[in-house]
């Protein structure tokens, strides 16, 4: 088969794309490196700013690149803003990558208007980024509710020959709405490139948290870091807090093979792909762990996920459990290894990718 996966988040794209050629399939990945982590892509869509001619001169560069996007088996959309305009503003793209390639699919793989309307319609979520209190700030992402966004992501989910949901959340969204249209399929993560080591039991627990600057309140990070540094004076013989702001990927993982824990989501049910590439190499996450993501996974026994709580309080006991227990940490290093190379190995997931995309036809 032909692919060209369209877009990027946190290499989801890239691993699957490196799991499909292993398949001996032909595949093409355009996106733009997911901005400053620059992760590698076959056709780079960077665009430098959001400035007015900065978005004329990207235009020009995707219109160029149309006559190449064609003919493909599968297409597939990271989001309904796959490219670095406005969903609105994309839909002509869309359409022409409709006509003009056999099999088009959305990911189900970020904040869109489907998992915003579950959040703050519906009580399918016990808590979400989209429900929980930012200090009467304006909500992270609320644009995919506003009419123009929804209008295009509701045009691309009811032209696209299927939705793939990569974790609980967002399956859980899209399969209230479209339920023949989604499936679930976890993220893929290329084990086999990464160094695994369990990690023993540490003198001094070293911790890491990894900031995104423009998602720190969607993500948490911001209430995190603040029962982490608590957390760090209180027992400062007994943890060392290590903190990175937009550092790229590359360098990011480097920094995975000197700390024990990696705090990572507060609002997540479900690990994502930072949080599941630290784990394939024996790192202890603090993360979405929710009985759900192992529900939809049928996984009974592995539980290597430190779940953690948006409840402050709750959060900052739970932090303080890792801290004073660090006899946990050999065993949930290897169950975090064989978690991922039992539920997300890219080849695994490119076999379950080849397999739906063939099962849906026009």
């Amino acid at each position: 088969m032909r692919i060209l996966l369209l877009g990027e988040f946190s290499g989801l794209h890239h691993h699957l794309a490196e799991g499909l050629r292993a398949l001996g399939q032909v595949v093409t990945v355009a996106s733009d490196g997911c901005g400053w982590q620059q992760i590698p892509r076959d056709t780079d869509l960077s665009r430098r700013d959001d400035s007015l001619l900065q978005g004329v001169s990207y235009l020009a560069r995707i219109l160029r690149l149309l006559p190449r996007w064609r003919g493909y088996d599968v297409v597939q959309l990271i989001h309904p803003s796959f490219l670095r305009l406005k969903a609105e503003h994309s839909l002509f793209i869309f359409d022409y990558l409709r006509k003009h390639n056999k099999k088009v699919f959305l990911g189900a793989f970020g904040a869109d208007y489907y998992y915003a309307k579950a959040c703050t319609e519906t009580n399918l979520f016990r808590y979400s980024d989209f429900v929980t209190p930012y200090y009467n700030e304006p909500l992270p992402n609320a644009y995919v509710l506003g009419k123009a966004f929804s209008r295009a992501n509701r045009h691309i989910a009811s032209r696209v020959d299927g939705i793939v949901a990569c974790l609980w959340e967002y399956y859980t969204a899209y399969h209230h709405y479209l339920p023949e249209k989604t499936c679930f399929i976890p993220l893929p993560i290329r084990t086999d490139a990464l160094p695994a080591r369990v990690r023993e039991k540490p003198e001094k627990l070293s911790v890491l948290i990894g900031i995104q600057s423009r998602k720190t309140k969607e993500k948490g990070t911001d209430k995190m870091l603040k029962a982490w540094s608590s957390l760090q004076e209180k027992y400062s013989d007994r943890v060392s807090l290590k903190v990175v702001q937009d550092v790229p990927q590359k360098e990011y993982l480097k920094l995975f093979d000197h700390c024990d824990v990696l705090v990572d989501q507060l609002y997540s049910y479900t690990p994502g792909m930072n949080a599941l590439l630290a784990m394939s190499q024996g790192i202890v996450v603090v993360s979405g762990g929710e009985p759900e993501n192992y529900e939809i996974l049928g996984e009974l026994n592995l539980r290597p996920i430190i779940n953690v709580s948006p409840d402050e309080k709750r959060m900052k006991e739970q932090f303080e459990w890792v801290i004073t227990h660090p006899e946990f940490i050999p065993s949930l290093s290897a169950q975090s290894i064989a978690y991922v190379h039992k539920h997300h190995d890219h080849l695994q997931i490119a076999h379950k990718y080849l397999t739906y995309w063939r099962s849906q036809s026009r």
